[in-house]
C-alpha cells in the first residue's frame, strides 16, 4: 500500500501501519489485492502522537486490538468496555517507532527533474555530477539543496527510493533476486544487505506478516 501528500511517499508492507495526522490531504493506492483496517482517532485522544505521517510497525497485541475493534458498533456506550478497549489504542500508538518508509520530495523544479527520472527509472545509476550537466545547476548546488529540501544527501535519497520500491515489488510476489537486479544492484546479497541495515532483517522475513492498519485523525 502506497499512501501520497504533497510531502511525499509512503510505502506500507503488510505488517506495518500509516499514522496520517488531521487535515493532511492525501491519497492511498494499492497495486494488488489489499486487506486493511482503518482507524479515526477524535483531536482530543491524539496528544503525544506525531505531527507528521510516518509508518510505523504493529506489534501483536495492538493488532489484535484493532481487529477486535473494528468489529465494534460505532455508537458503544462510552462509559462501557468497548470505550475502555478503544482507550488502549492510542496509548500503544505512541509507544510505536516510525520506520524509515518515506520518501520526502522537493519543491526545486531542478531537483524534481532528477526525482521524477529516478521515480521512473529507480536503476539509474547517473552521479548527482551526470544530473547537474541537465538540470541547469552545479552538483555543489544541487547537493545544498537536496539536504535542505529533503533533509537527505542525493545518495540517500535514492537509496530510500530503491528500498520503497523494494518493498513494493517484493508484495507482489516478486523474487529477491529478480528485484536486485531490477534495482541496479551488482548483487542479490548487496541488495540484501541494504534490507538489512535499513529495516533491521531480511526482505523475506520483513514481508512476512498479516494485514496492513491506516491510523487517521479525525477533525
Amino acid at each position: 500500500m502506497t499512501v501520497r501528500t504533497a510531502e511525499g511517499t509512503w510505502v506500507v508492507p503488510p505488517q506495518q501501519a500509516v499514522w496520517v495526522p488531521p487535515r493532511v490531504v492525501h491519497a492511498v493506492a494499492s497495486d494488488g489485492p489489499m486487506a486493511m483496517r482503518t482507524l479515526y482517532l477524535h483531536p482530543s485522544a491524539t496528544d503525544g502522537l506525531p505531527t507528521n505521517c510516518c509508518v510505523v510497525t504493529v506489534p501483536p497485541f495492538l493488532r489484535e486490538v484493532i481487529l477486535h475493534a473494528a468489529t465494534l458498533p460505532p455508537d458503544y456506550p462510552p462509559e462501557g468496555p468497548e470505550a475502555r478497549l478503544m482507550a488502549v489504542i492510542p496509548d500503544q500508538l505512541r509507544a510505536l517507532k516510525a520506520e524509515p518508509l518515506h520518501l520526502p520530495m522537493p519543491s526545486d523544479r531542478r531537483l524534481r527533474k532528477i526525482t521524477d527520472g529516478l521515480t521512473g527509472n529507480p536503476a539509474d545509476g547517473r552521479t548527482l555530477g551526470d544530473w547537474a550537466r541537465s538540470a541547469g545547476a552545479s552538483e555543489r548546488t544541487l547537493a545544498r539543496h537536496f539536504r535542505r529540501e529533503t533533509g537527505m544527501t542525493f545518495g540517500s535519497w535514492r537509496q530510500r527510493l530503491r528500498l520503497l520500491t523494494a518493498i513494493a515489488r517484493l508484495a507482489e510476489g516478486r523474487p529477491v533476486t529478480a528485484v536486485a537486479y531490477d534495482l541496479g544492484y551488482e548483487s542479490p546479497s548487496a541488495f540484501v544487505a541494504m534490507f538489512r541495515r535499513e529495516l533491521g532483517s531480511p526482505p523475506g522475513r520483513y514481508m512476512r506478516a498479516g494485514g496492513a492498519v491506516i491510523s487517521r485523525s479525525h477533525s
